[in-house]
C-alpha cells in the first residue's frame, strides 16, 4: 500500500502541491494527468524522496518513506524514471543493467531481458547509439533492476513515435501483470496512458480535482474540460 496523506510541496514561494491525498493499493495502475505546472512531476520526486515536501506525510506498506534519502527509497522498493533518456551513453546495455542492480539480485537481468527482448539483442551495444525508444526501454529496465514494488515514469512517451508509445505501454501493462509492479505514469499522451492504467487522477493548479477509473474518464466525451 501507497499512502499520500495532506502533501503540501512548494518550490520557493510557489506551491506545486497543496494538500494532495491518494491512496493506492500494491500492483496499482494509475495516470496522473494535468497542465503543465500542476504538481504532477513534484509529486513523483516526493513519492521517491527527491523533493522534501512543506506538509504531510507518505508511508510505503505502512513506515514513512524518507525525504531527501533516495537511495534508501530505492532500497525499500520504489523506483522513479525521470523524463528524457536516462542512461549511460557511453557504455553498453548489459553495463548499464549491472549498474543499476549492483545492489540488488544481478541475476534479475534475465528476467527483464526476457521482457524487453531488443536489450537482449543489443546488450553489447553502447547505449548512446540506440534509437529513442530502445533508449526508454532500456531506462525502464534500469529501473526494474531495482526490483521496485512501485515504478514511477514522468512523461515516459516524450519524443516517441505513436507505434513506439503503443509498444512502451504494452511493456508498462506486461511488468504489471507478470511482475507485480505498481506504476504511477504523469503523460501528457492521455489516451494511451488511460489505455494502460486503471485509474485516473487529475491534477489542476496544485490541487486534485478528480480521481476515478480511467475507463470513465476515457468515456468523457468532455475530456478536455479537466484540462
Amino acid at each position: 500500500m501507497l499512502e499520500i496523506d495532506h502533501l503540501t510541496a512548494r518550490h520557493g514561494p510557489l506551491t506545486a502541491l497543496e494538500d494532495v491525498s491518494l491512496g493506492a493499493a500494491a500492483g496499482s495502475r494509475i495516470g496522473v494527468f494535468g497542465h503543465n505546472g500542476a504538481g504532477k512531476t513534484t509529486l513523483l520526486r516526493c513519492i521517491v524522496g527527491a523533493h522534501v515536501p512543506a506538509a504531510g506525510s507518505i508511508r510505503l506498506q505502512g513506515q514513512p518513506v524518507a525525504p531527501g534519502r533516495v537511495p534508501e527509497n530505492v532500497r525499500r522498493g520504489i523506483a522513479f524514471v525521470p523524463q528524457g533518456h536516462n542512461v549511460f551513453p557511453t557504455l553498453s546495455v548489459e553495463q548499464n543493467l549491472r549498474i543499476s542492480g549492483l545492489l540488488f539480485d544481478l541475476r534479475f537481468m534475465q528476467d527483464v531481458l526476457a521482457i524487453f527482448p531488443v536489450l537482449r539483442e543489443r546488450r553489447a551495444q553502447r547505449a548512446g547509439s540506440m534509437s529513442g525508444g530502445e533508449q526508454q526501454m532500456l531506462a525502464l529496465g534500469m529501473a526494474l533492476m531495482t526490483q521496485p514494488k512501485w515504478l514511477l515514469l514522468d512523461e515516459p512517451s516524450t519524443g516517441l513515435a505513436p507505434v513506439i508509445v503503443r509498444d512502451v505501454m504494452r511493456k508498462l501493462r506486461h511488468v504489471n501483470e507478470t511482475l507485480g509492479t505498481g506504476l504511477i505514469i504523469v503523460e501528457q499522451n492521455v489516451p494511451a496512458t488511460l489505455r494502460t492504467v486503471e485509474r485516473a487522477v487529475i491534477l489542476k493548479s496544485a490541487r486534485v480535482v478528480h480521481d476515478g477509473s480511467a475507463q470513465s474518464l476515457a468515456d468523457n466525451s468532455d475530456l478536455w474540460r479537466w484540462f
